[in-house]
């Protein structure tokens, strides 16, 4: 299965939707915390955006909770998640900003 980055903000409503929305579907998510300055930078550097979650599947950005459910929705994500490419996010956050 696919490497899911998901940037978050711990008291975000639709952080924890795409939380759970991920785990239900048994999904490991790794969680970065937009708080820390380096990973907003980060965030902001990828996406050309600060506002959370956003959601990446391997080097796929696939963008917010509404997108991830769209993806869902039309039969995408699974197909993400299965044959996904290697990741390429730094779950470090040792991009050079």
């Amino acid at each position: 299965m696919a490497d899911v980055i998901l940037f978050i903000e711990p008291h975000c409503a639709f952080c924890n939707a795409a939380r759970r929305y991920l785990r239900a579907k048994g999904v490991a998510v790794t969680e970065i915390d937009v708080g820390d300055p380096t990973a907003r930078r980060v965030l902001q550097r990828l996406t050309g955006s600060a506002t959370v979650p956003q959601i990446f599947i391997s080097d796929v950005h696939v963008g917010g909770y509404e997108e991830l459910r769209r993806m869902d929705v039309l039969g995408e994500l699974d197909q993400l998640l299965t044959s996904a490419p290697k990741p390429r996010i730094e779950t470090t956050l040792s991009l050079s900003i």
